[in-house]
């Protein structure tokens, strides 16, 4: 009698373990492969997506769902060793002209050199709000969590929940800020090798083709925009994404980031902007 109670305890137990992993988001559930064929492969019960790139093609997937807001995570491991203009993307986008977009796009370099990590945001279609970094550890050893906070008062772009930019809605200073166009996840893995690696001097490989990145563990905690529009969020899920902004510890991760690992910053290049630096440069750096 105790014996088959302990079963039905197991099995139950098992159930739920199940809603559990389910609610991490399967790429089944969550993801449309956009292009490249059999080169976009998902696997372990939905847990896994790898995209390849090879002469022929990249390949690369979207998100079934628009959002309006939330908090975006993704695991990614980069392609090993020589991966030379190549470029992994992991981003949010809205459709059409005067589109919005906010970017993590990771740019591949030759074997023993550090990846780029290239961030930007675009609003009404402009985008010009580059800040670049090379990471503190590397990015193609193990998996590593890339998220996207976006609230109506910032975005925030975190690497293992480590605040590496903020950028805050300067519209009262007549900034564009992405808040009006609901947005899709996208992902890609493609060759840009006329201005990916040292601004196209390095080109790809092809001995080394195919090559391949890994994803896993998307996870958005957004709102759903559309026919069936609820929020993904359920009610005990954590919202801070709503509000989330940068405390002062934040900050001082932000400046060390800024400091030590930082390569590329718009709002430090006066010969790019010769009529002066764009107005969200001018206001402090780590708000």
């Amino acid at each position: 009698m105790g014996h088959s109670s302990h079963n039905t305890c197991a099995v139950a137990l098992a159930i739920s373990c199940l809603i559990v992993a389910a609610s991490a988001g399967s790429f089944y559930d969550e993801m449309d492969i956009t292009f490249g064929g059999e080169r976009a492969k998902i696997s372990n019960g939905g847990q896994d997506l790898s995209l390849s790139l090879d002469q022929y093609s990249g390949s690369g997937f979207q998100s079934k769902h628009e959002y309006l807001f939330g908090r975006f995570d993704m695991q990614l491991k980069l392609v090993p060793g020589n991966s030379a203009g190549t470029v992994t993307t992991f981003y949010l986008s809205s459709q059409g002209a005067g589109h919005d977009e906010i970017d993590f796009e990771f740019l591949g370099n030759t074997t023993g050199s550090p990846y780029t990590i290239h961030t930007n945001v675009y609003s009404q279609g402009k985008g010009d709000k580059e800040q670049q970094f090379h990471l503190w550890f590397d990015p193609t050893a193990a998996f590593h969590t890339y998220t996207i906070v976006w609230n109506a008062q910032r975005i925030i772009f975190l690497i293992d929940n480590i605040p590496v930019r903020v950028f805050n809605n300067h519209e009262a200073a007549g900034v564009p800020f992405p808040k009006s166009q609901p947005m899709r996840v996208y992902a890609s893995l493609w060759n840009a090798d006329d201005w990916a690696t040292q601004g196209g001097r390095v080109k790809t490989d092809w001995k080394n083709a195919p090559f391949t990145a890994y994803y896993r563990k998307f996870n958005a905690n957004a709102d759903k925009v559309g026919p069936n529009s609820r929020s993904t969020s359920s009610v005990n899920d954590n919202q801070a994404w709503r509000t989330q902004g940068v405390d002062a510890a934040g900050r001082n991760r932000i400046r060390w980031v800024q400091n030590k690992h930082m390569i590329y910053n718009y709002c430090n290049d006066r010969r790019r902007f010769t009529n002066g630096l764009p107005a969200e440069c001018t206001r402090s750096r780590f708000l």
